[in-house]
């Protein structure tokens, strides 16, 4: 078959091109939040907020309301929830995520159960479909992206300065409480645009993998997050190509490539992998 062919071929139809370019928006936004979400470890928090938008997209569509709208409102709760209860409560950050986690999304499956009949809606968020994403859809998803890609760029200073040293930016005059807020916000925000590429149970993948890929690889903030926006691109495309030829899950494919990535700079990166233990042989014989 013609290798341009193969390129080509998919993008004649009108399903691929938008779910290309909701996979490469997903991807950017995913990457560099991504990146914040692994220096701080909220890894967890990520799945809990993914979960926690279950309920506010089932009362959206029970109220006859947009349902980005319902998953918004939903998460952005439960992520100020979590950050708000774990100040007054004392309790553990782990703790808090896993009581507010299991409630929310156990409300949301109460809700589900009261409605009659097959929701494919609904299940497309829980299990994801990038391609059967609508024009309406991609318009929400570059806007909501667009504003968390805005935010943390005008911020990015702050933000990092709080995640790094807390007390530092607290003594220099930041809001290290509002920030991260705002950050746990825009954690929400990002998970909502993201459900309807891969789905609700896997979108943390999505959020941690190409971040925790571009850690092993890089050392500085900057380029780790250029990285991982780079790998969340690439593992976009060749997950969309690979589901359409081998007809695949596109949701699935995108991720189980950026685990694929992950791998390979685990066993082969500089700082963990063979490369490293290769470096540091040559220097001891060198010594």
């Amino acid at each position: 078959m013609n290798p341009i062919a193969i390129l080509t071929d998919p993008m004649a139809y009108g399903f691929m091109q938008r779910g290309l370019v909701a996979a490469l928006l997903v991807g950017v936004v995913c990457a560099v939040m991504g990146t914040f979400v692994v220096l701080k470890g909220l890894a967890f928090i990520g799945d809990a907020v993914s979960h926690a938008a279950f309920p506010g997209l089932v009362i959206a569509y029970i109220i006859g309301a947009p349902l980005y709208i319902g998953g918004a409102v939903a998460a952005i709760a439960t992520a100020l929830a979590i950050g708000l209860v774990t100040r007054r409560s004392r309790l553990r950050f782990d703790t808090s995520v896993g009581v507010l986690f299991a409630g929310t999304f156990a409300f949301g499956v109460m809700m589900f159960s009261t409605i009659k009949g097959y929701v494919t809606d609904l299940l497309g968020y829980l299990l994801g479909n990038v391609l059967g994403i609508g024009v309406g859809d991609l318009i929400q998803v570059a806007i909501l992206g667009a504003i968390v890609l805005v935010v943390v760029l005008a911020i990015r200073k702050e933000l990092l300065f709080a995640t790094f040293d807390p007390l530092g930016a607290a003594a220099s005059g930041l809001p290290v409480t509002g920030l991260e807020y705002l950050l746990l916000a825009l954690l929400g925000v990002t998970i909502v645009v993201s459900i309807q590429a891969v789905g609700i149970i896997m979108v943390v993948s999505m959020l941690v993998t190409p971040a925790a890929t571009a850690q092993l690889l890089v050392i500085r903030f900057g380029r780790m997050m250029a990285v991982g926006v780079a790998l969340a691109a690439v593992s976009a495309v060749l997950g969309l190509y690979l589901s359409y030829y081998l007809n695949l899950a596109s949701g699935a494919s995108i991720v189980l490539v950026e685990t694929f990535f992950f791998g390979v700079a685990l066993l082969l990166g500089p700082k963990t992998g063979l490369l490293s233990r290769g470096w540091r042989r040559a220097t001891t014989a060198e010594a």
